[in-house]
C-alpha cells in the first residue's frame, strides 16, 4: 500500500494561508487546461472498499474517492483513493494518459477528489490496485489535509471539524460507518416481525413521557408556546388506540440538560410498542435484537470497552441467556437483606456513612434507595442485566405489579455501567394513569398531557414497549469511550471566531 507523502509543493515551515495560496494558484492553471476544478457527472461499478473487499483480477471499473496517500516515481504514479468506507491503490503511468491528463495530473495532491477508470490487478507485492486508464477531477481542494500519520491531535477540533476528523483517522470514520449499519440492522429486525415505522411531532404542546427538562421556543403561526419533545411515547400509545398493533420510531430527542461522557442534549433514541406484549416479553425482543444487530453488523458478541484516552476499562459479553433480578434483591445485595426494614433516617445515614453513597439533601426516600442503585449496582454491572420490578413511583406509565402493586411491571437493561433500555408493560388504564400523572407533577398540572389521557379512554389495548438510546448502544458496540465519538455533529461550547471572521 502507499504511504502518505507531505503535499505536494508544501515546503517545511509553510503556513497554511501559504498552502492555500498554492493550491488557488493551481486551480487557475486547471481553468486554463481548460478542465472545470470542481467536476462533472461521473458515474461508477464499485466504491474503493468494496471493490478491495470482494477483489478480482482484469475487471474494469469506475471508482471515484479522495486521493489520501501519493507517491510520485516520476513516470509512474502511485496513490490511494478512499471514502470514508476505506480506500484502494491506483497506479498512472505516463504513457497511458495524454500529454492534457498528465498535466492536470502534475496538479493534483492529497485532498482531491477524482474519478478514476481502469483495470484491476495485483502488484509485485501483492497489493490490489488499479491500472489507470483516465481520471477525472471532481474537486480541488483548497486546503490541504491533516498529516495523515497524526491526523487531528486536538481533541476539540475533532469535535468541531469532523470533516477534518473523518479524512484523517480510519478508526473513526469505521466507527460512524458502523453505527449507519448498526441502524440499518435495527430496522430491519423490527421490519421482518411486522412493525410500521412511523414520524410523531418534534414539536410538542407538552413535553411528555420522561421527567426531564424541554427546550421551550415559541410559534409564531400559531401563536403559541412549544417544546421540542423529550420522548414520543405519548404520541406513539395514541397509534396504539388508532390501531396500529406494532409501531417504532427512531428518531431525536432533547433535553436542555447537562452534557458529559454519555449525554448529549439532541440524542437519538429507538421506541417500539407492540400490542399484546408485556415487559417480559419485550426484554426478549430487546435481547434477540441486540444481539442479532452485533453478530450482524461486527460478527462477534464480546466487546472492549475504551475510556477517553483509549484504555481497555472494561469488557462486555453479550452471549445469551442474559440474567434478570428484581430491583429489590440487587438493591439488598449491596446495602444488607434489612435496607427496606429500615427507617428512611437510618437509610439515608447508612448510604451516606457505610455505602460511601453521596445522598443530597433535596431527595426524597424512594430516590435515596435509586442513588445506592444506581452507584452500587448500575455502574459497577459490565455484562447485560434485566433489572425488573423497580418502585412504583420511578415510572408513571408503567403497569404496577398485581401481586406487588408498590413495584411496576418494568426493566431496565443494563450493562457497561449505564442504563441502555427500558421496557414497561404499559399503563392503559386511563383513570389511573391520570392519577399517576397528578402524583408526578405535584403542584405543576399544567405538564400533565390531558389530551394524553382523554385518548386513552377510547382504549388503548395492553401493550410492551422499550426505549432504548442508538447513541448509547453504538457506543457499547464500538467500545467509544464518549457520546461524542459517536455523534457526527456533537453539541460543544461556542468557538472563539476564526481568523478572517466577523462573527
Amino acid at each position: 500500500m502507499t504511504q502518505p507523502d507531505a503535499p505536494n509543493n508544501a515546503v517545511v515551515g509553510s503556513s497554511e494561508e501559504d498552502l492555500i495560496a498554492v493550491r488557488r494558484e493551481k486551480v487557475e492553471k486547471i481553468r486554463a487546461l481548460g478542465v472545470n476544478p470542481y467536476g462533472c457527472r461521473f458515474e461508477v461499478t464499485d466504491s474503493p472498499a468494496e471493490l478491495r473487499a470482494a477483489f478480482e483480477e482484469g475487471k474494469q471499473v469506475r471508482i471515484l474517492g479522495r486521493i489520501t496517500a501519493l507517491r510520485d516515481m516520476g513516470k509512474t504514479q502511485f496513490f490511494t483513493i478512499a471514502d470514508v468506507q476505506g480506500g484502494i491503490q491506483c497506479m498512472l503511468t505516463k504513457k497511458a494518459v495524454s500529454e492534457e491528463a498528465w498535466a492536470l495530473w502534475k496538479l493534483l495532491e492529497r485532498g482531491d477528489w477524482i474519478g478514476v477508470a481502469g483495470e484491476t490487478f495485483t502488484t509485485r507485492t501483492g497489493e490490489p490496485s488499479v491500472r489507470v486508464e483516465s481520471f477525472t477531477l471532481l474537486s480541488k481542494a483548497l486546503r490541504p489535509m491533516p498529516d495523515k500519520f497524526h491526523g487531528v491531535a486536538d481533541v476539540d477540533l475533532r469535535y468541531r471539524r469532523r470533516h477534518l476528523d473523518l479524512m484523517s483517522n480510519p478508526e473513526s470514520a469505521a466507527r460512524f460507518v458502523a453505527r449507519s449499519r448498526v441502524i440499518h440492522e435495527i430496522r430491519r429486525y423490527l421490519d421482518e416481525r411486522g412493525f410500521l415505522e412511523v414520524e410523531t411531532p418534534m414539536l410538542q404542546d407538552v413535553a411528555g413521557g420522561a421527567a426531564a427538562k424541554p427546550f421551550e421556543s415559541y410559534y409564531n403561526a400559531l401563536k403559541k408556546p412549544v417544546t421540542l419533545r423529550i420522548a414520543p411515547e405519548l404520541y406513539l400509545k395514541r397509534l396504539l388506540v388508532g390501531g396500529f398493533p406494532k409501531v417504532y420510531e427512531l428518531n431525536r430527542n432533547f433535553r436542555n440538560e447537562g452534557i458529559d461522557r454519555r449525554h448529549n442534549p439532541e440524542f437519538t433514541v429507538l421506541e417500539v410498542y407492540e400490542a399484546g406484549a408485556d415487559f417480559e416479553s419485550m426484554a426478549n425482543m430487546m435481547e434477540g435484537m441486540i444481539t442479532t444487530v452485533a453478530q450482524n453488523v461486527f460478527g462477534k458478541l464480546v466487546f472492549d470497552q475504551y475510556d477517553e484516552e483509549g484504555n481497555v476499562r472494561r469488557t462486555v459479553d453479550l452471549s445469551r441467556p442474559w440474567r434478570r433480578a428484581d430491583y429489590v434483591d440487587l438493591v439488598k445485595q449491596v446495602a444488607g437483606d434489612d435496607w427496606f426494614a429500615l427507617t428512611p433516617e437510618q437509610r439515608r445515614s447508612r448510604a451516606q456513612n457505610d455505602l460511601g453513597v453521596q445522598i443530597g439533601e433535596a431527595l426524597d426516600d424512594t430516590a435515596v434507595t435509586q442513588q445506592v442503585y444506581e452507584k452500587l449496582v448500575e455502574e459497577k454491572q459490565d455484562s447485560p442485566l434485566f433489572v425488573c420490578h423497580v418502585a412504583r413511583d420511578l415510572v408513571p406509565l408503567a403497569k404496577a405489579n398485581a401481586q406487588n402493586p408498590e413495584v411496576v411491571d418494568v426493566f431496565e437493561l443494563i450493562m457497561n455501567g449505564q442504563e441502555l433500555c427500558p421496557g414497561y408493560s404499559e399503563q392503559n388504564d386511563p383513570v389511573e394513569q391520570l392519577e399517576r400523572l397528578k402524583h408526578q407533577a405535584g403542584e405543576e398540572t399544567q405538564k400533565i398531557d390531558y389530551d394524553f389521557v382523554e385518548t386513552l379512554e377510547s382504549g388503548m389495548p395492553s401493550a410492551g414497549g422499550i426505549g432504548i438510546g442508538i447513541d448509547r448502544l453504538c457506543m457499547l458496540l464500538t467500545g467509544a469511550g464518549s457520546i461524542r465519538d459517536i455523534i457526527l455533529f456533537p453539541q460543544l461550547k461556542s468557538a472563539p471566531p476564526r481568523a478572517g471572521q466577523t462573527r
